[in-house]
């Protein structure tokens, strides 16, 4: 199970000494136990994994602050935690692997133009859930609807 994972890599963390990893390997299990706690449930590897998948967005979302700031610290650090995060996150797909899905959903769902965009991103999402950032979704989806 993912949480036993996280468990022996928090204390293999702890054991080398690599403050960095430990923080952001606390930082997802402090993630999944306020989402139980809040929700009152026991999460499975799948809802784990796109907290995991929450967190490592939120990641990439703030380094182009930190590269307009010029803190080239804080960027080295924030892509050493996306690098541990990736670790548990399911094999991403690439941009041909994403616009063939997306053409299947579309043929499927019969999407004409941009107004069915929504429909077709929630199917996609649903389709290929880690494996690919909405934002490279969002992308496949306009290529094929516009």
């Amino acid at each position: 199970m993912l949480k036993e994972t996280l468990m022996n890599d928090l204390k293999e963390a702890m054991k080398d000494k690599n403050e960095l990893k430990k923080n952001t390997v606390q930082m997802v299990r402090a993630a999944i136990l306020q989402v139980e706690k809040d929700k009152q449930i026991e999460l499975d590897d799948n809802q784990i994994i796109d907290i995991i998948a929450k967190e490592c967005k939120k990641r990439n979302d703030s380094l182009a602050d930190y590269e307009k700031g010029g803190r080239q610290d804080l960027v080295d650090n924030i892509k050493q935690e996306i690098e541990y995060l990736k670790v548990y996150l399911p094999k991403q797909l690439s941009v041909e692997e994403v616009e063939n899905i997306v053409k299947e959903i579309i043929e499927e769902t019969g999407a004409h133009d941009i107004k069915d965009m929504g429909k077709v991103m929630k199917e996609a999402k649903a389709k290929i859930g880690a494996s690919s950032d909405g934002k490279t979704i969002n992308e496949a989806v306009k290529k094929f609807l516009s």
